[in-house]
């Protein structure tokens, strides 16, 4: 089983113990703020940008991307992407790549990431823009879990990039790319 890391593990513990000054009784049934359908169109336009980032060799998604509200906190979103599919030569001639094969499929995962990055960008701020009934105050998260291959090199490829502002700031600097740049936290590991 593979061991989140730190920031899922945190907001893990976070939606646990917060409860909203406020907050309805357990059992109660009131409407959701940000209900599923509104996460649905989100997850499905994600999916939608990581298939058009490649006509030549496609991005993988690995299974459609999933969102979670949680209430006080955001809108999260992951996806598990695989940058480069396994070469052809693999899977249908030869039972191992020479390490010439390895290396080129390396270094085009590491073209790729700034595309991907440019992309989980973009995702973050059309959410904010979509996703009304999330408060300004709260954050909008997007996160790509990078998938391999047993056999690749991955030194320089982070196994997941983590993007996430508030709601508020990418709206108000939606057009200012320098802006953003200092708004959006991001952590690859």
């Amino acid at each position: 089983m593979k061991i989140l890391t730190k920031p899922f593990l945190l907001l893990a513990l976070a939606a646990v113990a917060y409860v909203p000054s406020g907050a309805a009784p357990a059992g109660t049934n009131d409407s959701p703020r940000v209900t599923r359908p509104m996460l649905v169109a989100m997850e499905k336009s994600m999916d939608g940008r990581v298939a058009r980032l490649s006509q030549d060799n496609p991005f993988v998604l690995l299974g459609p991307t999933r969102g979670i509200y949680l209430d006080g906190y955001g809108a999260v979103f992951t996806a598990e992407i695989n940058l480069v599919s396994a070469p052809a030569a693999l899977m249908m001639f030869r039972p191992q790549l020479t390490k010439e094969e390895i290396e080129q499929h390396r270094q085009k995962k590491l073209s790729r990431l700034p595309q991907l990055k440019l992309a989980m960008r973009q995702a973050l701020i059309d959410s904010a823009a979509s996703l009304d009934t999330v408060p300004a105050q709260e954050q909008i998260v997007v996160v790509a879990m990078l998938s391999k291959y047993p056999w690749e090199d991955t030194s320089g490829i982070p196994q997941q990039i983590l993007m996430q502002a508030s709601k508020k700031n990418l709206l108000e600097q939606r057009n200012n790319a320098t802006a953003l740049d200092s708004l959006i936290h991001t952590i690859e590991n």
